[in-house]
């Protein structure tokens, strides 16, 4: 399949790439993916080729993202990345692709699925939003205490972690490198103040600014949410919280349940359950964006 990789924002000592595989369709809608990661690790390529293709075949272009990665680069940093691709596809991407720039979903798992619902509260917020396992509260127990599926694992020296961590600005993190980052700051309950450089308690106010759940509100994009019950790193509860929210402030939105899923069942690409929830998916995306 035919992807341009392309340079959508450049800082000091850093530059983001994204890949944009273009539709056959003329000035056909944009799919901009964020990967997951836990914040930590992960890049533009973590998109499943099958889900590439599936998108593709009914007639979307696809972005996905690189974005800067924490703790070396915290929250509010992240954000801006975020901000800069979504301005880039709308103002300077189509001066090289055919694409409709007024119709851009934004779609991510896990930590992409938090920070696409976080676009949800951009000044140029995108078409729609899609939320797989995703979060709109990092200010709830479960992102600020130890996570008791992470503790039942091999404990993470935190010297380990600090050998990890760079000194420069970080933008691809492989899993390999990088997750045991994520497993000692779960463990540990230092998460949320490892990717934001505050305080979940002392700064609880400031945290909330980047919660979806706290601060929507009627403007924002209608959104399609879909969670495990089983999902062991974010809760199910996260996503019935936002569809909640959304539904009491008038957002258009829909929860897609998986019965026993767990995080990440996306990947299950063969599963009769995953192959209609993918199906929802694209019938959400055509009736926003087409």
């Amino acid at each position: 399949m035919n992807k341009t990789t392309v340079i959508y924002k450049v800082g000091n000592n850093f530059e983001l790439k994204g890949d944009l595989y273009p539709s056959e369709r003329k000035t056909a809608p944009i799919i901009i993916y964020i990967h997951g990661g836990g914040l930590f690790w992960g890049s533009r390529e973590d998109m499943k080729a099958e889900q590439i293709e599936f998108f593709h075949e009914a007639g979307f272009n696809i972005f996905s993202i690189d974005y800067r990665l924490a703790p070396e680069t915290k929250l509010h940093e992240i954000k801006s990345d975020i901000i800069d691709a979504l301005s880039w596809v709308e103002n300077e991407g189509t001066a090289q692709f055919d694409y409709d720039a007024n119709k851009i979903a934004v779609m991510g798992g896990s930590a992409g699925g938090f920070l696409s619902l976080l676009t949800g509260l951009f000044e140029n917020k995108p078409k729609a939003i899609v939320s797989f396992y995703g979060y709109g509260d990092i200010t709830g127990n479960w992102a600020i205490q130890p996570s008791p599926h992470y503790q039942t694992m091999t404990n993470v020296p935190k010297e380990l972690v600090k050998s990890l961590v760079s000194d420069q600005v970080i933008s691809v993190g492989p899993i390999e490198k990088r997750y045991a980052i994520y497993m000692y700051a779960r463990q540990n309950g230092e998460w949320i103040n490892e990717i934001s450089g505050l305080h979940h308690i002392l700064d609880k106010k400031k945290l909330s600014q980047f919660c979806p759940l706290h601060q929507a509100n009627a403007d924002f994009p209608p959104t399609l949410l879909l969670h495990g019950t089983n999902d062991e790193d974010v809760p199910y509860e996260q996503s019935v919280l936002m569809a909640e929210k959304l539904k009491e402030i008038g957002v258009d939105n829909k929860l897609i349940t998986i019965p026993d899923g767990k995080h990440v069942f996306d990947e299950e690409w063969n599963s009769p359950i995953v192959k209609q929830a993918f199906t929802d998916v694209l019938d959400f995306l055509k009736s926003h964006l087409i």
